[in-house]
C-alpha cells in the first residue's frame, strides 16, 4: 500500500508539469536579447502568472522604440524608415500584425528585437522616396 501511495503522489506532482505550455514566458524573456524572446513576451497566454507583466512589458518595448524614430524623424530633413497610413493602425493592431509576422518569419528570431521590429514596419509601412531619390 505504500509503494501505491507513494506512487499516486509522484503522478500528481508531475501532472502539473506536464500540462503546463513547453513555451511558458520566462524571465529570462524579459532580458530581450533577440526577437524570440519578444515574441514570447507579446504572446504570453493569459494563464501565465507574467501575462500582465510580459504584455506590457511587450507594448511598451515596441511603443518606445517606435516614438524613438518618431522623435529622431521629426524634423523637415529627415528620413524616416517608416511611415504608418493615416489613420495610423491602433497599438494593439500594429503589435499583432508585428507578432504574426515574426512567427511567419523564425530566421529573425535570434536577431536584436529593434533590428527585426524596423524590418517588419519598413516592409509593412515603407515611406515613399523624394522625387529625385527614386
Amino acid at each position: 500500500m505504500g509503494s501505491k501511495s507513494s506512487m499516486k503522489g509522484m503522478l500528481l506532482l508531475a501532472t502539473p508539469l506536464a500540462i503546463s505550455p513547453a513555451y511558458a514566458v520566462t524571465e529570462e524573456d524579459f532580458l530581450v536579447r533577440n526577437a524570440e524572446n519578444l515574441v514570447n513576451l507579446c504572446t504570453t497566454p493569459p494563464r501565465d502568472p507574467l501575462h500582465a507583466a510580459a504584455v506590457n512589458f511587450c507594448t511598451g518595448y515596441l511603443v518606445g522604440a517606435y516614438q524613438y524614430h518618431e522623435s529622431l524623424n521629426s524634423g523637415p530633413d529627415s528620413h524616416p524608415l517608416v511611415c504608418p497610413p493615416e489613420p495610423k493602425p491602433t497599438r494593439q493592431q500594429a503589435i499583432a500584425e508585428f507578432v504574426t509576422w515574426a512567427q511567419a518569419h523564425p530566421e529573425y528570431r535570434n536577431e536584436r528585437p529593434v533590428d527585426v521590429m524596423f524590418r517588419f514596419m519598413a516592409g509593412r509601412w515603407p515611406c515613399k522616396k523624394p522625387p529625385g531619390q527614386e
